[in-house]
């Protein structure tokens, strides 16, 4: 990995894979929101399996509403709520990928893509793959492949924001 440090992403592997097993561990109140998602939002993240919004992380909503139909990119998708989130608003027509670099985190991300789409009605076009968000190539995101990109506070964590 000639473009990153492996001692950076290794603490926030562990932290985020290892230390924390819901959002009641983290360790400062930095990530909140001052508000509530809009209603829309609110009522899908009801939909998520506990699973996926037990282990959420981010920070606010970074995804727009408007977006039925797109594909989109999501940076450091954790547990992946924003991608279930994001894969409701583009609906079927859309799409949604996931990249994140920790396993016990991408582990629940896809193993609740079946329960939510039982809750959507549709299988939703949704996965999540294993990759740093300072190499998108490796990780198989191709150049313009994406509508839109959302990151929930994970950009703040790479040790190499340019390549970002």
């Amino acid at each position: 990995m000639a473009c990153s440090d492996n001692s950076a992403h290794n603490a926030v592997k562990d932290y985020y894979g290892k230390v924390l097993s819901s959002t009641s561990d983290l360790k400062t109140s930095a990530c909140s929101s001052r508000s509530a998602p809009h209603p829309l939002v609110c009522r899908i993240i009801k939909t998520i399996p506990s699973a996926v919004n037990d282990k959420f992380y981010g920070c606010g909503n970074p995804i727009p509403l408007g977006i039925e139909g797109k594909d989109v990119l999501d940076l450091g998708s954790g547990s992946g709520r924003d991608c279930y989130v994001a894969a409701a608003l583009v609906g079927p027509q859309g799409s949604v990928t996931g990249v994140d670099m920790t396993d016990e985190l991408l582990q629940t991300a896809r193993e609740n893509i079946d329960a939510f789409g039982t809750a959507l009605g549709y299988t939703p076009n949704l996965k999540f793959v294993t990759g740093y968000i300072e190499e998108l190539k490796a990780a198989g995101i191709s150049d313009s492949s994406a509508d839109i990109c959302i990151s929930n506070c994970v950009v703040n964590l790479s040790p190499n924001k340019p390549l970002v």
